[in-house]
């Protein structure tokens, strides 16, 4: 060991970034751990490259691994690695000054930063690497000798701004550091970092998939410990109490299983499923996976999974979505919103990048340009794997659209870059079939001759829709109406105009024209004209007796039984959607309707005799009220009566 010891002072950056880091209350002093095993690996993948493009470096590859050991009586646990180790000039450059870390910018952020907590969010937008060992550490030891070269280093620091240097010969190749570490102090946040289970824990959490065996001595007690135990001198290497003393017995903490590293042909379908409810906690197996890679600028692998079944929680505002992000298999977050839209929140999965800091926040993942493009294919993957089943197993498909079928047509509301895609996927009820589903496709490939567009109809249920008044002319003629209950159908249709050149049309609002529809101009011009000559009188009077309730009345061509009903104008908010806005606190201004009248029922006729014999009659504007009181809408089923009797009417409607 030379005599020759250096103190050197921190880069004035990478001093404020100690004291943020030691002194900031960290929401999570756990990922000390994380990062030194991070750079460990970092360390094995450096020397695995070199020595294979370096055929004169002398380095032993055949069992590169990283190694944690506790000493509870000095306090310390140490990280090491036997990888590609450091120079001391490396050392001063990496470890002393923070220029290639890419965060002096945001030090500035800190600075301006008027409260604690905006600081602490600001620490998660930088590498803290290396430095957030003295979140738990009193003082960190570093030993290090590069592979290819003769002598080592000795580095050590209390991180108050201050750091010493020693060469040290004898050490292998590779990296030590040794945590000195603080007491536990639970309202802190520090725990035991000498407990066994607390170590598994961090290491299964945030670095099972290292692709490195992650080893520790297995604990000893007792007797067993006394004959058996190793000694760990201050800097880290370990001395053999004698003759008596045994290798230790190591476990493995990680599982190293990255599957979606591993070629999908590699795979198997259990372990497709294992993994699954691994990371979703469904007894299920999923319904379908989506393995993918990508290459280029960047680079990052994906394992999605759409489950088979819809969780509880699916439509909660508490409910978590998203998937798992990892950088290098290395744990970052759970439920990263940034690499999942809201509609796919039930898609379950990881995403490993391989170009992103540690510790990027949800903030900037949310802007960044490449995150964004890696939604928009993850997406694209995830809706394109979907509309595979749909053409090639119909029934699991109706399965899945059962199950995540709501959520998905949210997509139509959110996702206008994959609104194709969506509704060739959208399956719906239907008065074509009682029982099955259909989608827009099958619908339009049973259209009528000459019809151009596709109907339906929104409501409760299926049976309030198919009792609506408005249904009546359309089931006469034979036209298929969709039949549409989810909440989210009052939206998405008011948002998409047409499909494949086909205009979307509600039953219930604006004019439509059964006859011109189908072609059937058989009813002359004639006749049409006939009835509004009969009720020219009549339509204006009971205009004017019903004005507080309607803005207009027309005659019908959709009703065929009922009296009447109520419609909307083409542009109108349909008053389930009024209700749901109001059920969600949002004030919205009363609409007026329509009122439509059906000149051939018995009670409209009537009604026009009596205008027409005495239209002072006090008793018409009873009448009136009777007409209005019967009309049948999909938002009030109370309101309807298909013998056009007088029923209460409803002030919510």
């Amino acid at each position: 060991m030379g005599s020759s010891v250096e103190t050197l002072e921190f880069q004035a950056e990478t001093r404020q970034l100690l004291r943020l880091v030691i002194h900031s209350i960290y929401s999570n002093k756990d990922i000390f751990l994380r990062e030194l095993i991070s750079n460990a690996s970092d360390a094995l993948d450096k020397l695995r490259l070199e020595s294979l493009t370096d055929s004169d470096l002398d380095a032993d590859t055949s069992d590169l691994h990283i190694e944690l050991e506790v000493d509870r009586e000095a306090r310390t646990l140490t990280v090491r690695d036997n990888g590609i180790g450091m120079t001391r000039d490396e050392l001063v450059e990496l470890i002393g000054t923070i220029a290639k870390s890419g965060t002096a910018g945001l030090l500035e952020k800190i600075k301006e930063s008027k409260d604690a907590a905006a600081a602490q969010s600001l620490i998660g937008q930088f590498g803290v690497g290396f430095y957030s060992a003295f979140m738990v550490a009193d003082r960190v030891t570093l030993l290090t000798r590069r592979a290819g070269t003769e002598s080592g280093t000795r580095w050590e620091s209390d991180g108050e701004g201050t750091y010493q240097l020693e060469p040290v010969d004898g050490l292998p190749v590779g990296t030590s550091v040794i945590l000195h570490l603080k007491p536990v102090d639970g309202e802190d946040g520090l725990a035991d970092y000498l407990s066994a289970w607390k170590i598994r824990q961090i290491v299964k959490q945030y670095s099972d998939f290292i692709r490195w065996p992650i080893r520790m001595a297995r604990e000893r007690t007792g007797a067993t410990a006394q004959v058996t135990g190793t000694d760990t001198d201050a800097d880290g290497a370990g001395a053999t109490d004698g003759a008596e003393a045994a290798a230790p017995e190591m476990d493995t903490l990680n599982s190293m299983k990255a599957l979606w590293a591993r070629p999908r042909s590699e795979v198997t379908e259990a372990e497709y499923h294992e993994f699954y409810r691994q990371i979703s906690r469904d007894w299920l197996d999923p319904a379908e996976t989506v393995h993918m890679r990508a290459e280029g600028n960047f680079e990052y692998e994906a394992l999605l999974f759409i489950p088979s079944q819809a969780p509880l929680d699916l439509f909660s505002r508490e409910a978590k979505g998203g998937v798992q992000l990892y950088v290098k298999r290395v744990f970052i977050m759970d439920d990263c919103e940034a690499l999942m839209p809201n509609y796919l929140r039930f898609v379950k999965g990881v995403v490993d990048a391989h170009d992103l800091s540690l510790n990027i926040s949800r903030e900037i993942l949310q802007h960044d340009r490449q995150i964004q493009a890696v939604r928009r294919r993850l997406v694209k993957k995830v809706l394109g794997a979907v509309k595979t089943m749909q053409a090639k197993d119909a029934e699991r498909y109706r399965k899945l659209w059962s199950q995540f079928g709501r959520v998905l047509k949210e997509g139509l509301v959110e996702d206008a870059d994959n609104t194709e895609t969506l509704l060739e996927l959208v399956s719906a009820p239907s008065t074509h079939d009682p029982e099955a589903t259909t989608t827009l496709r099958e619908y339009v490939g049973r259209m009528k001759e000459g019809q151009d567009t596709i109907y339906y109809l929104t409501g409760e249920t299926r049976s309030v829709v198919e009792n609506s008044p408005h249904m009546e002319a359309f089931a006469a003629k034979g036209y298929e109406v969709l039949i549409l209950t989810d909440p989210i159908d009052e939206v998405w249709v008011e948002q998409v105009p047409a499909f494949d050149g086909h205009r979307l049309q509600s039953i219930a609002k604006g004019q439509v024209d059964l006859d011109g529809a189908s072609g059937d101009e058989q009813e002359a011009d004639g006749e049409k004209a006939r009835r509004e000559q009969d009720f020219a009188a009549l339509l204006p009077w009971l205009g004017e007796a019903l004005s507080e309730q309607v803005k207009q009345v027309r005659l019908s061509s959709r009703l065929t039984t009922s009296a009447a009903c109520i419609v909307g104008d083409a542009h109108d908010m349909t008053p389930t959607l009024e209700k749901m806005y109001r059920a969600m606190g949002q004030q919205v201004p009363p609409v007026r309707r329509i009122l439509e009248i059906n000149p051939a029922h018995p009670l409209i006729t009537g009604l026009r005799a009596a205008h027409a014999a005495d239209a002072d009659d006090p008793a018409l504007a009873e009448i009136a009220e009777l007409v209005y009181g019967g009309t049948g809408d999909v938002a009030c089923p109370a309101q309807h009566s298909r013998t056009g009797r007088h029923r209460p009417r409803h002030a919510g409607c």
